[in-house]
């Protein structure tokens, strides 16, 4: 009786602690603020993943629109967390003052830290309630699973606040890369599919390691285009470490290992498409060959992004290169999950 009474109590807790939350936020133009605050345009690099997780799970036929939504509103749930997150933890450091790129909610004054703070509850709150209900309805009783998994939940909500907040943010160290890359990479990827399949599938692997390096240069491109910012604040980003120069080709590493990965990685279905050819016809041929375009489609952004890369001479020229390269990666995720759904009629 007292666990269901202290249940009903944390509740009432969360409601009064949301309606506070939705009284602050209850004007146009602090609802704008709000909105700002959010990123909502890093939404589609945060899913890339689970798009390409979840129908790759759909070409081994195992997949499920349930999982496939909660997955997605989870991973939309840890961006914004970690976006809030991040305002927070630079808006205290006053990290976010003398930036080259527009100005967050805590260093233009339009959300004080306090409310910012709150958010940052509830969403801790909507994520982690999000998770489990995905965990849950995943694996149902294997309470094996389900500990993995809510481990990995926790640990994934400690890293999207300890980015930028805390006495030791780990992205002051340089470590931002690192993390990037396991869980818009490796979780988000190969995490997705085992929600489905339960069961690792290595021949995704390129595919996950692609889209870390290619979230990893998202992040490589905003800390360069700050990195005289961020060497004033003392945050020690790749950039700041090695300097402009040695930034760009880092840079050009990061996206090129994906653009090969991502033609080992096709090769695997070409093989299969051809001998599935020669005991066909001639139709499936051209089918096959058009969906193989759609990865040399999905390629062609990175090309052109690596040459205005080498052109670009100021951090400042790397502004509009940032949003053109996350929606290049989305763009990718698409892509490759549409030349999914079209191998599936061959498997």
């Amino acid at each position: 009786m007292k666990k269901e009474i202290q249940i009903l109590k944390n509740i009432q807790n969360s409601h009064k602690l949301i309606k506070s939350f939705y009284l602050q936020i209850n004007s146009k133009k602090k609802l704008k603020s709000w909105i700002s605050a959010a990123r909502l345009e890093t939404i589609p690099l945060s899913i890339s993943g689970i798009l390409i997780g979840s129908f790759y799970s759909f070409f081994l036929q195992k997949f499920d629109i349930i999982i496939f939504v909660l997955a997605l509103l989870t991973a939309i749930s840890y961006q914004v967390l970690s976006n809030f997150a991040n305002d927070y933890g630079d808006g205290i450091l006053g990290t976010d003052d003398n930036r080259i790129g527009p100005k967050r909610s805590i260093a233009s004054g339009e959300i004080s830290p306090s409310e910012l703070k709150k958010a940052i509850l509830i969403n801790i709150f909507i994520s982690v309630s999000l998770s489990y209900f995905l965990i849950k309805y995943s694996f149902g009783t294997n309470y094996y699973l389900l500990l993995i998994f809510l481990i990995l939940s926790i640990f994934s909500v400690v890293a999207a606040i300890k980015y930028t907040m805390g006495k030791s943010p780990y992205g002051y160290k340089g470590l931002g890369d690192i993390f990037v890359f396991i869980f818009f990479g490796l979780i988000s990827v190969m995490g997705s599919t085992f929600l489905y399949t339960q069961d690792f599938d290595f021949n995704l692997l390129p595919l996950a390691i692609s889209l870390g390096f290619l979230c990893v240069g998202v992040l490589n491109l905003n800390n360069i285009r700050d990195i005289e910012n961020d060497a004033m604040m003392m945050k020690k980003t790749i950039p700041t470490r090695i300097g402009f120069k040695l930034s760009k080709y880092y840079h050009n590493f990061l996206i090129t290992v994906p653009f090969l990965l991502t033609i080992f990685w096709s090769n695997h279905f070409l093989i299969h498409d051809y001998a599935t050819a020669i005991g066909d016809n001639v139709t499936v041929n051209f089918k096959i060959s058009y969906n193989h375009f759609l990865i040399i489609l999905a390629l062609i952004p990175f090309i052109f992004h690596l040459l205005k890369v080498h052109f670009a001479k100021t951090p400042d020229e790397f502004r509009p290169l940032l949003k053109q390269l996350a929606l290049s990666v989305f763009l990718y995720s698409i892509l490759i999950s549409i030349f999914l759904i079209n191998e599936s009629k061959f498997f």
